[in-house]
């Protein structure tokens, strides 16, 4: 994906200090990159999918000069290779948040294919159609991704994350599996079969199930970020919100092994063959009780390591409790080791249907066992329709009713998904970002910007970087209050103070030709 910089260059100012608080604690910053797929039908002549992206993304053009933008809530829009619409969602401090964050990427994306389809209809024909996917393959057997990022204390190697979180992430899509039917049968995931290396910095050549690709959320010299590939877009909103959670416990007990020397339970569980593991979980429906060798020569199953996952973790909270209660503001802890262990219950059990209301290949494939009944003869093709349908987030039918029925759950509601799509979340650099970019549209100036910097360019060119202390906000000691961001007419240049420099360091000021940026920051 086009990256403006590398934010991921390690600091200049390393003697600088971290605040204790955010090494010591469990704080994190989480965010979800969706690639959207895109088809049309219905059209008079055949028009293809990079047409589509281009006429979703003309009024982006229009604005910024580039399929590259960032948005006033504080997150990415931008076209990938392949003709890929893509949403970064802004940093988040919570599950919730950022579940909240990917859905206003739903309602963005929603809202640029029906304009699109609009015009399309002017020169395609009356009952053209777009079609935007939330799901991993398309029907060509092309497949594009969902990365999750989280926030990591750079003290944990590499080699901790391949060998003792892996395991866990390839486990988990017992729950957070979106599904997929195949010819040759139905599986619970949809990237399994695409992934070929467990860790990697490629990004084309080969699909890593965690790159390495280190672009931080915070100060470079104490975080990296932990990009995970290996899951699955998702439509259920339960899914989204739990794999976040659920990931976020198990990285606070890796991390504070590592802080105290100490053995975290996840030491043994390291794959022999991590690909081939991943495709055995994939199948999990055809064997639930399926061996995956563990590089220890143990065998056990994909519901088996998920136990063991669990138990490791509600021992570790036993004792670190409060510290992990203060790590997210608007999740329980209680509430996700309630979910994660009701969803290992009903596995174990094989009530797959009772996980249909929030899993979405459990929901899935209620779906098709239903059309299956009234329809022995359905084929391949009319199955695959269906399937599509669930993940059409611009007209799909499929999942907003089983939403109206209630038979799928949310946690959210339209109105917080309305909020998410025009505010950035309060408490991380995304909040100086989006009322940055907002600051920016309301009066018309030219602007581009990154994770770290912001830029206007025009009729002179100037920049500010999001001051060092307040890259990650990523502890409760620290409230992340960005004020007031105004753009004031001015006929004078001025000169780029960072806030560090500053005698006032209230204020971070940027001074164009024509305008000031004075961006207002409270302690």
């Amino acid at each position: 994906m086009p990256q403006l910089r590398d934010s991921g260059t390690r600091s200049l100012h390393a003697t600088e200090p971290v605040p204790s608080a955010e090494m010591d604690g469990f704080c994190r910053i989480f965010g979800v990159e969706t690639e959207y797929g895109v088809a049309v039908t219905g059209a008079e002549r055949p028009v293809d999918a990079g047409q589509v992206a281009m006429t979703m993304f003309q009024p982006i053009v229009s604005r910024s000069r580039s399929t590259n933008t960032y948005l006033a809530n504080g997150s990415r829009l931008y076209l990938d290779v392949g003709s890929h619409p893509e949403y970064a969602t802004a940093e988040a401090r919570d599950p919730r948040e950022a579940l909240a964050q990917d859905l206003a990427g739903e309602h963005v994306m929603r809202n640029l294919a029906l304009k699109a389809q609009r015009k399309l209809r002017e020169s395609y024909g009356a009952h053209a159609t777009i079609h935007v996917f939330k799901n991993n393959v398309d029907s060509a057997g092309h497949a594009f991704g969902c990365h999750e990022n989280y926030l990591v204390r750079r003290f944990v190697p590499l080699e901790t994350i391949e060998h003792q979180l892996l395991p866990f992430l390839i486990t988990r899509q017992l729950y957070t599996g979106a599904g997929r039917m195949t010819p040759d049968g139905f599986q619970i995931t949809q990237r399994a079969d695409f992934l070929d290396e467990a860790v990697s910095s490629a990004t084309t050549r080969s699909r890593p199930m965690v790159n390495t690709r280190d672009e931080p959320h915070a100060d470079p010299d104490s975080f990296r970020r932990l990009h995970v590939i290996i899951g699955d877009s998702n439509r259920s909103q339960w899914s989204t919100w739990m794999k976040l959670a659920v990931t976020h416990l198990v990285l606070c007990a890796i991390e504070d092994a590592f802080r105290h020397g100490v053995p975290s339970g996840f030491e043994q569980y390291a794959f022999a063959d991590p690909a081939a593991a991943n495709r055995t979980v994939s199948r999990f429906l055809d064997n639930p009780r399926a061996e995956l060798t563990l590089e220890s020569g143990e065998s056990v199953s994909a519901l088996g390591l998920q136990r063991r996952y669990y138990a490791a973790v509600k021992a570790f909270i036993e004792t670190h409790g409060d510290a992990l209660a203060g790590s997210l503001p608007a999740t329980t802890i209680d509430t996700i080791m309630g979910e994660w262990s009701r969803v290992l219950d009903a596995l174990e059990r094989g009530a797959y249907d009772a996980l249909a209301d929030r899993v979405d290949w459990a929901a899935k494939k209620r779906l098709f066992d239903a059309l299956k009944r009234r329809r022995p003869d359905v084929t391949f093709a009319q199955m695959e329709q269906l399937e599509l349908d669930y993940h059409d987030i611009a007209n799909g039918r499929l999942y907003g009713s089983l939403v109206a029925r209630n038979q799928m759950r949310e946690l959210l509601t339209g109105d917080n998904v309305e909020y998410a799509v025009h505010n950035p979340p309060t408490d991380t650099r995304a909040a100086l970002r989006g009322r940055f970019v907002d600051a920016a549209l309301n009066v018309g100036a030219q602007f581009s910007a990154d994770w770290t910097h912001l830029t206007l360019t025009a009729p002179e060119r100037r920049e500010a970087h999001t001051p060092r202390s307040l890259r990650g906000r990523a502890h409760p000691g620290i409230r992340a209050a960005y004020g007031s961001v105004e753009l004031v007419r001015n006929n004078t240049v001025g000169q780029h103070v960072t806030a560090p420099q500053q005698k006032d360091p209230d204020h971070l000021e940027l001074r164009p030709v024509c305008w000031t940026l004075l961006i207002r920051i409270q302690p």
